[in-house]
């Protein structure tokens, strides 16, 4: 695994770079926050193959665990893939509201997530 920073509109960006699983489990975006945050950084793009795809069904409870932590710790997350493979109108719905918010927003290229993460 690889973090590469971008700053934009003076925030400081940090992307997961990486040919696998990152995230499998809560403890894992805990280790990734502090990694993050080590380098300056409490904004966070990942790619969605790198989260274990058990995230991408809800009845687990694998995202609310996950997303909880980036919450509790101020820590914004862009989750950059193609959403529309994942079917269920639950995922769809909790994709809209978690974009509305935007403090945890998913999207389909990295450069959308970059912006949205940059204001």
């Amino acid at each position: 695994m690889k973090i590469e920073i971008v700053t934009l509109n003076g925030k400081d960006i940090a992307e997961v770079i990486s040919d696998g699983i990152v995230i499998r489990e809560t403890q894992d975006a805990l280790d990734l926050m502090a990694d993050c945050s080590y380098q300056g950084c409490s904004r966070i793009i990942i790619h969605e193959e790198n989260i274990i795809p058990g995230f991408f069904d809800l009845k687990t409870r694998i995202a609310g665990d996950i997303l909880q932590k980036f919450s509790t710790y101020n820590v914004r997350l862009a989750i950059v893939g193609d959403f529309v493979k994942f079917h269920g109108k639950s995922l769809r719905d909790f994709i809209v509201e978690s974009n509305r918010y935007g403090r945890i927003c998913f999207t389909s290229t990295t450069e959308e997530a970059r912006e949205k993460l940059a204001h």
